[in-house]
């Protein structure tokens, strides 16, 4: 795929693997390997999950600052969207994804996690937003998704104060969903979304777009949205197939082929 990000595909499961040594930092290139890999898991059929995977070490420990410090502010009004479509790309796959988490997950780095549906921690793991440290705010989603995530005062308290999240705490405040020792973050990872990979892959997708857009929007047209979902399924094989298999065999024997 890139020089600094590959797409792994084994059992139906497509691994983005972040791989700059030693701590990630992500940088341009990075960005935009993030992108196209997140735009290929999407479009693979033989892909019906993904796991974000930083090693063994280190998820990612944020922006390339190296970069980012002679910016001025037309640099980052257009490098800003950049970041943003990036990370967005990963959100928008329409398909089960998990962040594993070893290591650190700061800035840039919990931004991307936090695109995922899932994140599985190690229990060294260390998770947060520093970017007041550097005299600015998160500018890839974290003054959005963290909120929507944790609560407002939450993010308030991770954003305004910089400070690291341990595994724990981010377990407690649901920042995280598992916490495993180091050496099983992946395999963990990978177990939680193997339930899906079997699943309606296009029911799957319906789901995840209804959750996710309708927490954008009123009650009334979150209802709309999932209205449109709901009877679009009733078009496709896999919607014929698990109805006469419960009729026919009781619940949860269908064979769904993702059409």
């Amino acid at each position: 795929m890139g020089d600094l990000v590959r797409l792994e595909v084994d059992g139906g499961i497509g691994t983005i693997r972040l791989d700059r040594a030693p701590m990630n930092a992500l940088s341009r290139q990075m960005q935009e390997e993030i992108r196209q890999a997140a735009q290929q898991a999407e479009a693979r059929h033989d892909i019906r999950a993904v796991i974000v995977y930083g090693g063994e070490k280190v998820f990612a420990a944020g922006a390339d600052i190296k970069e980012m410090v002679g910016w001025s502010y037309a640099d980052v009004a257009t490098e800003g969207a950049q970041l943003q479509s990036a990370f967005t790309s990963v959100a928008r796959i329409g398909k089960p994804t998990v962040a594993a988490i070893t290591g650190y997950a700061l800035g840039g780095g919990l931004e991307l996690a936090l695109c995922c549906d899932f994140r599985v921690a190690g229990d060294n793991a260390k998770l947060g937003q520093p970017e007041i440290t550097l005299g600015i705010i998160p500018g890839a989603g974290g003054t959005q998704r963290l909120p929507r995530l944790v609560g407002p005062a939450r993010a308030k308290d991770i954003v305004f104060s910089g400070r690291f999240v341990g595994a724990p705490e981010a377990l407690s405040i649901g920042l995280v969903d598992q916490v495993v020792g180091p050496d099983d973050v992946y395999e963990q990872a990978r177990a939680m979304v193997e339930r899906y990979a079997s699943g309606p892959a296009l029911a799957l997708r319906a789901a995840k777009e209804a959750i996710d857009r309708g927490l954008d929007v009123d009650l009334s047209t979150g209802l709309a949205i999932e209205r449109v979902q709901f009877a679009g399924l009733f078009a496709t094989e896999d919607r014929t197939a698990g109805m006469t298999s419960f009729i026919d065999s009781g619940p949860g024997q269908a064979d769904f082929r993702g059409r």
